[in-house]
């Protein structure tokens, strides 16, 4: 075996243009997968409003994607494993693509909600395939140089999806959103069939593939994120629909962990959680899930809501964390080779939180210069901190284990992600309720302040005459309503800088990684 290895070393890191070239083409149908999840967040009501959906229907637009990309993400190792990552991967950028063409020749809701739910279920399979790919055909020596492009990749494209959505929207019509994927999607495709080569099929799994599993695991992993999708507008468990998805997500979590630990071939192989730094790595990366998603989330609500922002004008302010990540990137992969990838991870928790905690002084008047040096931090703190995890997760596995691990891996992330966008929903549905009675109790007309502002807004609406009383008193709610508004956005940024504060305790839980040179896949 020994022999065998030292034999195997000097192939590894030979790196031809062809690879590398096979493996951008790669990186970028990972991007359009991933940019599709935020895309058309900014332009939901124009699709609304070209196929005269509902609101409540309309949301699945977004939902359906993501339902259904959550249950590939864990499948794709399986599949990989079967037909090989180059048909695995054509297969998924093709179905991506046509589906992608599908949604933009929609002409009714019904019909692009199972357009997008194909298009996320097909295209979530070049997700993992890529990291995966990256830790099976790269040497060690050249994860510092790998790492960064797909860290940035799966990191800037959620980010800047809702700017380039309002841009498409803006300049054309909500069609381009889906449009702009097929060219790429096309050129992409054939990239994978005429040039990956980096394994063979193994056509006995699919005799041996677990269907039991595999419905169950799609019942479990799609119920979970519709009731983490739905659940804080619904009022939670007030809803029978949300309960009914919960009782289904226990009774098939049953069901899917069962049969991994009987099944003869399960469809999600979990032993890489046995993996010390895999399991912390990938808890990390659930934790940056939430970090990613729920900031992607909360500046535009904040910047909609309260300083009636357009999409445009939101892109443009979001744009700040994307060029941030961008012009990290390099500089990450260079510490990665200077530093033990725990400090790196520590510096960017801690630059995170105090991203987050210089947001906690929130007012109703904070715009674009206010937001812009801690969306520098969020920026540069993400890259810095996805590098390591990625390489502290998958870098030090096996090869035979890096297929199913990527799956893994990915899936935390998402769910990082659904959970956090979920608690922070409802947490800041409560938090602003809490506010409002508090600042309500306070607006007692015994204070000479209350009755001063009153005046004042009696004064400025006397040329409603006997209305003026009325608009007065609604103008001095809807003061109320902004600041116990911003007030609960306050205390979000302050439990995400707790988040993030609290990692750096669990980084003393990481085995520092051995350094290892040259080889590629080493056990």
């Amino acid at each position: 075996m020994s022999s065998a290895s030292v034999a195997a070393v000097p192939a590894e890191p030979v790196l031809d243009g062809r690879k590398i070239f096979t493996f951008l083409c790669m990186v970028f149908g990972m991007f359009m997968a991933i940019l599709d999840i935020q895309i058309v967040s900014a332009s939901l009501p124009e699709i609304q409003a070209g196929l005269g959906a509902s609101q409540d229907d309309i949301a699945w637009v977004q939902t359906a994607y993501l339902i259904a990309e959550v249950i590939m993400i864990p499948l794709s190792g399986y599949l990989s494993r079967m037909l090989s990552t180059r048909w695995m991967f054509a297969l998924a950028a093709g179905g991506f693509t046509l589906m992608s063409l599908m949604c933009a020749t929609a002409t009714t809701i019904e019909e692009m909600i199972v357009w997008r739910a194909l298009q996320g279920f097909i295209g979530g399979g070049m997700i993992p395939t890529v990291f995966a790919s990256a830790y099976l055909i790269f040497p060690r020596s050249k994860f510092s140089l790998v790492s960064p492009l797909i860290g940035l990749v799966a990191t800037l494209a959620p980010t800047i999806g809702p700017t380039l959505g309002g841009y498409l929207t803006e300049l054309g019509s909500w069609h381009w959103l889906f449009l702009i994927n097929v060219i790429p999607g096309i050129l992409v495709t054939i990239a994978a069939i005429s040039l990956i080569d980096f394994d063979e099929p193994d056509w006995s799994l699919f005799d041996r593939f677990d269907w039991v599993g595999f419905i169950a695991m799609a019942v479990f992993l799609g119920s979970m994120e519709f009731v983490l999708e739905e659940g804080a507008g619904d009022d939670w468990f007030q809803s029978e629909e949300i309960l009914l998805f919960t009782l289904a997500c226990g009774t098939a979590g049953v069901i899917f962990f069962w049969r991994v630990f009987t099944a003869e071939e399960p469809v999600v192989d979990l032993s890489a959680f046995k993996n010390k730094n895999f399991a912390m790595g990938s808890l990390f990366s659930f934790t940056m899930g939430i970090g990613l998603y729920g900031l992607t989330y909360l500046y535009p609500v904040y910047l909609s809501a309260v300083r009636d922002y357009s999409s445009l004008q939101i892109g443009e302010t979001m744009f700040v964390t994307g060029a941030a990540m961008f012009l990290t990137a390099p500089i990450a992969g260079r510490l990665m080779s200077i530093l033990d990838p725990r400090i790196m991870m520590g510096i960017g928790f801690a630059g995170f939180a105090l991203g987050t905690w210089m947001v906690t002084g929130l007012t109703h008047d904070w715009d674009f210069w206010e937001l812009f040096v801690p969306q520098i931090l969020r920026g540069v703190s993400l890259m810095i901190c996805m590098v390591p995890i990625n390489n502290i997760a998958l870098g030090m596995l096996p090869p035979h284990m890096i297929k199913n691990a990527s799956g893994l891996f990915n899936l935390t992330r998402n769910l990082g992600g659904a959970v956090g966008l979920a608690v922070i929903g409802t947490v800041l549905t409560k938090r602003e309720d809490f506010h409002y009675a508090r600042l309500g109790e306070s607006l007692n007309w015994a204070r000479s302040t209350v009755m001063e502002t009153k005046a004042m807004m009696d004064h400025a609406y006397s040329s409603l005459g006997q209305a003026a009383d009325t608009a007065s008193l609604k103008a001095l709610s809807g003061i109320v309503t902004r600041e116990s508004f911003v007030m609960a956005f306050a205390d979000i940024f302050m439990i995400l800088t707790m988040l993030f504060l609290t990692l750096l305790v669990a980084l003393f839980f990481v085995e520092k990684p051995k350094m290892v040179g040259g080889g590629g896949g080493g056990h």
